[in-house]
């Protein structure tokens, strides 16, 4: 959300006129009231400044992410393309096609049965090769 400059200036007038009045029925002297206005609104400039610029450094972030997607995953080469783990690229690269291919089906969204009839396999079958995979790369979990 960006920064309202408005809204924040009329909360702080508020605050700062409810303060006032306090401080002049304590019989505070006008001068001293104004010497601690004048603080006051340059700290509240100062702090208006950080939240504008931390307002447009967060769209500017932002913006940098939707220009920067992640590549989406779409074959089982781009899928072995983002491992970085050697030991683990070389795990996965000896595990049959079709698991491969169970694992970015499942890394997409698909269910299993959705999955199990798209490479023409039983439930059971995808269950079986994914436990078989878990089982594999156990040692790769940190």
């Amino acid at each position: 959300m960006a920064y309202n400059h408005g809204r924040e200036d009329r909360k702080w007038r508020i605050w700062k006129e409810a303060e006032e009045k306090v401080l002049r029925e304590c019989g505070v002297d006008e001068a001293v009231i104004e010497q601690i206005r004048t603080d006051d609104r340059a700290d509240f400039n100062s702090n208006r400044r950080f939240y504008r610029w931390a307002s447009d450094f967060g769209e500017y972030l932002e913006g940098m992410a939707d220009r920067e997607k992640q590549a989406e995953v779409k074959s089982v080469a781009d899928l072995l393309d983002e491992i970085e783990s050697e030991t683990l690229y070389l795990a996965l690269i000896t595990v049959d096609k079709r698991t491969l291919q169970i694992v970015l089906l499942k890394m997409q969204g698909y269910s299993t049965k959705e999955i199990a009839a798209s490479v023409k396999l039983s439930t059971k079958s995808v269950y079986r090769r994914m436990e078989r995979l878990r089982i594999r790369l156990k040692p790769f979990k940190h």
